[in-house]
């Protein structure tokens, strides 16, 4: 008892990442909010339950990334789960961490005690990623009662899932950081919401006009909804690789602008 209480008032030796004890907060803080973490589930797999009961049936079977058709649910299901996990992240990494940041004044406290604004940022992040993980944990557990799941390379989706989680909670983070007021927050879905509908999430991405083909490519979302595509879908290339430098990148250069300007925010 007295060694760990030691261990958490001591200043911080350099090198050393205290980001754990951000987590430690976050799950006592949640621990009687359960309901609240897992609200943003239920949208996506409303989503998959509309489409499975009605759309596929009108539509058919589309072309998956292999070339050989699939049926529409099972083309769906793998996009509609990184949207999971990437809601998770995103909900988490911006109106709480601006709740925290702006009002509850939180992290300053945090900077009183022994940590630094690296710590702050990766336990956050780490945390935005933990939620989307389990957003995306549940949803493919959804598909896989439902029959959607056509590989065994499926079981790293859920990896998959969680590098699109800590991508999109770093840059979620990073983009908190610049808000002024809640009426910012309004910026944020309009940047969500094209994104979500137009990353080949419900379509292969031929069938979109060249330019929207452009933009499709360079979303984040998209190169998520490739790689658990792929994974589902037992088309496994060399191809998502770069999907997954693509969200290594994001990751790495959210986690940089998030320490720095809360370096910036806290210390001024």
């Amino acid at each position: 008892m007295t060694t760990a209480l030691t261990r958490r008032i001591a200043p911080p030796r350099i090198g050393r990442i205290r980001a754990q004890y951000v987590l430690e907060r976050n799950v006592l803080v949640y621990r009687r909010l359960w309901l609240i973490v897992f609200s943003g589930l239920f949208e996506p797999v409303f989503y998959l339950f509309s489409i499975g009961i009605g759309i596929s049936e009108l539509v058919g079977d589309v072309l998956g990334p292999g070339g050989e058709l699939v049926e529409y649910t099972a083309f769906v299901a793998p996009a509609l789960l990184a949207a999971s996990a990437m809601n998770g992240a995103v909900f988490e990494s911006t109106m709480n961490i601006f709740w925290k940041l702006k009002w509850a004044k939180v992290y300053d406290g945090m900077l009183a005690a022994p940590l630094n604004v690296w710590d702050i940022a990766i336990g956050e992040i780490t945390w935005s990623q933990i939620r989307g993980g389990l957003y995306a944990a549940a949803f493919l557990f959804v598909a896989l009662v439902m029959g959607l799941l056509q590989s065994w390379w499926a079981i790293l989706a859920l990896p998959a899932a969680l590098l699109i989680g800590v991508a999109f909670g770093a840059v979620g983070f990073a983009t908190t950081t610049f808000l002024k007021s809640w009426q910012d927050f309004d910026l944020i879905n309009l940047v969500m919401m094209p994104m979500f509908l137009f990353s080949a999430t419900f379509y292969p991405l031929d069938v979109y006009p060249p330019v929207l083909q452009a933009i499709a490519q360079i979303s984040p979302l998209y190169h998520g909804v490739e790689i658990i595509r792929g994974l589902t879908l037992g088309v496994v290339d060399i191809a998502i690789l770069g999907h997954v430098a693509f969200l290594v990148v994001m990751t790495l250069v959210g986690l940089g602008i998030t320490a720095r300007r809360l370096e910036r925010l806290l210390k001024a």
